[in-house]
């Protein structure tokens, strides 16, 4: 795991700020931005996060001393038996791919092994700050237009990719922007009051939660880096999406985090 220490930093942006970030990256949809609105002054205290994503190596490790989220078992509370796991769990991938990220897992199955390891999913403001790596940038490497020597993003390879491809960033995190997104602790919802009053991320997974608006039930996570099939937008350090917890895709895999006064 890599330390990263906290600090306070602007996260979200202006309705101003929409014509020049449609420009950068060439889309003509203004919607595409809503949700990074508005922005607001967040502080994260000191946290560990995962230099690389969690691998099928790390989650075939977790399986065998936690049979209980072998593929079709009721704890792993997924809504399609097909995806759970499917990449991970079939012998004949997980041989040759061991070191690339685990996919067609559940947030549940992403928060599962990060307590057994004592740790938890980061937060969206963990998350972002460590991406920026202590810069005030577009992408984890800096302001440069994504490349294939930067990230695996656009289907430029079509599949994942070994979770130690491509350069870190500043603070030595691998995979910050694309092969897969990460789902977070977060459930989603736009930037709100709340959020503003009470920064996300200030050094638990339940805190982050607890500011956040009311969710409904099964509340869509947040999740963050694009993918290997992602748009360069992205792999922009400001960009949200989210994903439901319990449908297993193989795009979305995740990393952990672990506060710093543990």
């Amino acid at each position: 795991m890599a330390l990263i220490h906290g600090g306070t930093f602007q996260m979200g942006i202006e309705t101003a700020d929409i014509p020049h970030f449609q420009k950068i990256f060439a889309v003509e949809n203004a919607k595409l931005f809503l949700d990074e609105l508005p922005r607001h002054t967040v502080t994260v205290t000191d946290f560990y996060l995962d230099k690389y994503l969690v691998t099928n190596r790390d989650f075939r490790r977790f399986v065998a001393a936690n049979p209980q989220w072998d593929p079709g078992d009721p704890a792993s509370q997924s809504s399609r038996e097909d995806p759970y796991l499917v990449d991970g769990s079939a012998p004949a991938a997980a041989e040759v791919q061991l070191d690339h990220p685990v996919v067609n897992v559940t947030w549940y199955a992403a928060k599962a092994l990060c307590e057994w390891e004592g740790k938890r999913l980061p937060s969206e403001a963990e998350w972002e700050f460590a991406a920026r790596g202590g810069q005030t940038v577009l992408f984890p490497w800096g302001d440069e237009r994504p490349d294939r020597k930067r990230a695996n993003f656009g289907n430029n390879i079509g599949t994942t990719t070994p979770v130690h491809s491509y350069p870190p960033n500043r603070y030595g995190l691998f995979d910050m922007a694309g092969n897969v997104w990460q789902f977070l602790a977060d459930p989603w919802g736009p930037y709100g009051i709340a959020t503003a009053q009470k920064p996300k991320g200030s050094g638990s997974s339940e805190e982050s939660i607890a500011v956040q608006i009311t969710p409904l039930p099964e509340p869509r996570r947040v999740i963050r880096g694009g993918s290997f099939a992602g748009h360069p937008i992205n792999l922009w350090v400001e960009y949200r999406d989210s994903h439901a917890p319990n449908d297993p895709r193989k795009y979305v895999g995740f990393r952990c985090a672990k506060s710093a006064s543990n």
